[in-house]
């Protein structure tokens, strides 16, 4: 099973990964954490160029390598976890490219999700969770930002609406969660869901 998390900066992603994770391996499930951008060796040089403040990139080239990140965490990762019959859980996957470079900068999202395809080999997570949670509050959360974090509010406001567009779109495997409640009781919503998939 792949299950990935998505939302914008500082929604609790990561803190919900790690409780999904404790959860399933205390049922004696073998579980794969996993995250992009840095999944992989490769990734982690990568995510050096794209969050380090002082880069300045386009948003084609940030495209790109977002591309090379998923490719390779695709192939080294994703991949052989599922084979192996384990479960994956990954911090952002594809979603989050048209999330943020789609409605965040504009890019044209057919052009973003036939690329995705390529570099996922038409890997998709079985769910998704989507932690919805107000931009400003989201920032306030924040206390060193990398560059993505540091762009305006409306580029935040404009991934937001990017997510929940996602989510009526595919309703059947992305799940919209309240990331304003406690991390315990957003991790028991979580559980509840996730139950019906074991």
């Amino acid at each position: 099973m792949f299950i990935s998390f998505e939302g914008i900066d500082k929604s609790g992603k990561s803190s919900q990964v790690k409780l999904l994770a404790e959860y399933l391996e205390k049922m004696n499930y073998e579980v794969v954490k996993t995250c992009e951008p840095g999944g992989t060796r490769v990734g982690q040089k990568i995510k050096l160029i794209l969050l380090r403040p002082s880069s300045r990139i386009s948003s084609i080239s940030e495209f790109f390598l977002y591309l090379a990140d998923r490719a390779e965490h695709v192939r080294q990762v994703i991949k052989l976890a599922l084979e192996a019959r384990k479960i994956v859980i990954s911090d952002r996957f594809s979603d989050a490219t048209v999330a943020y470079q789609g409605y965040g900068r504009g890019l044209d999202i057919a052009w973003i999700e036939a690329l995705n395809e390529k570099a996922t080999q038409g890997i998709l997570p079985e769910i998704t969770f989507l932690l919805d949670i107000n931009p400003d509050l989201a920032r306030q959360r924040a206390k060193k930002k990398d560059r993505i974090e540091r762009e305006e509010i409306d580029f935040h406001h404009r991934v937001r609406q990017g997510y929940l567009e996602l989510a009526k779109l595919h309703p059947e495997r992305i799940k919209i969660m309240n990331g304003e409640g406690s991390p315990k009781e957003i991790h028991l919503a979580i559980r509840k869901i996730i139950l019906k998939y074991l």
